[in-house]
């Protein structure tokens, strides 16, 4: 079972968060900071799989942009490893551009938000 959804740039920020089980904001704050940790100074020869507490940890880097999820010990890595691929190919298909993937040249263009839409000439 997925226990959470995380997105962070390469400076450690949350982009975007979801959690499937009811956890306190204070918790939500050590955990994230504990996943940033642990997940981003990783080298690409390593493991994208992390054990974490009672959690299995399943990353994958994407230009400046990881993608974070927690699992089960129940739930199989590669396929989570393989899900958060599709989820980045769709959101790629279904907008033209998308802000984490692709360096964007006009800055004007990019909101606050893990993605951003297309820009165009006005």
């Amino acid at each position: 079972m997925i226990k959470f959804f995380l997105l962070v740039n390469k400076q450690g920020q949350m982009r975007l968060t979801r959690y499937y089980e009811p956890m306190e904001i204070h918790k939500r704050t050590l955990l994230e900071a504990d996943i940033i940790k642990n997940c981003l100074p990783r080298t690409k020869d390593q493991c994208s799989f992390v054990e974490y507490k009672d959690v299995k940890l399943v990353y994958r880097q994407y230009a400046a942009l990881f993608v974070v999820i927690g699992i089960d010990d129940a739930e199989n890595e590669l396929a989570v490893y393989e899900l958060i691929h599709n989820f980045v190919e769709v959101l790629d298909n279904y907008f033209s551009r998308v802000a984490f993937i692709y360096k964007a040249r006009d800055p004007a263009c990019l909101p606050n938000h893990f993605l951003s839409l297309p820009c165009h000439d006005h």
